[in-house]
């Protein structure tokens, strides 16, 4: 597979000191660089973005990440290595990225099992993550970005 053009982002640098900006927001209201990269590892995941499925996972060993969570992501409900908080960000992730696969696309319970382990400033800040690595990922996929290409 070839690459269809640059990343959107890079061809206009704007946008990427807008992309770039946004994704330090959730790192500075205090939510953990790791979780972060679960969750951007997660969407990634669910949306087939090969250059993300591949960078996040090393962002996440620089962290600390252990190579069992992050095999295991993808079946975070029945594995044993993540927190309830954790398993609330990974629910809210799904149901974010996953908009238009069912009519309430993100579910009360959903939304109110993450109120639980987040605040109100955290909580936002989730979501802000969330939306921002679905926009990278469909960068990526429309221009068919080739993974390995970027080294975290």
């Amino acid at each position: 597979m070839q690459e269809r053009m640059g990343n959107p982002a890079l061809v206009l640098p704007a946008a990427m000191q807008a992309l770039a900006a946004l994704s330090k927001v959730p790192a500075e209201t205090g939510l953990s660089p790791k979780l972060l990269e679960l969750v951007n590892l997660r969407a990634s995941q669910i949306n087939g973005c090969s250059v993300c499925v591949d960078g996040h996972p090393r962002i996440a060993k620089k962290l600390g990440e252990t190579d069992e969570r992050l095999f295991a992501i993808g079946a975070w409900r029945d594995s044993p290595y993540f927190s309830d908080a954790e398993r609330a960000a990974l629910a809210l992730t799904e149901a974010v990225t996953r908009v238009s696969d069912r009519a309430d696309p993100v579910p009360d319970d959903v939304w109110d099992e993450a109120t639980r382990h987040y605040d109100g400033r955290s909580l936002a800040a989730l979501v802000i993550a969330i939306a921002n690595i679905n926009v990278w990922n469909r960068l990526n996929i429309a221009t068919r970005q080739i993974a390995g290409a970027w080294k975290p």
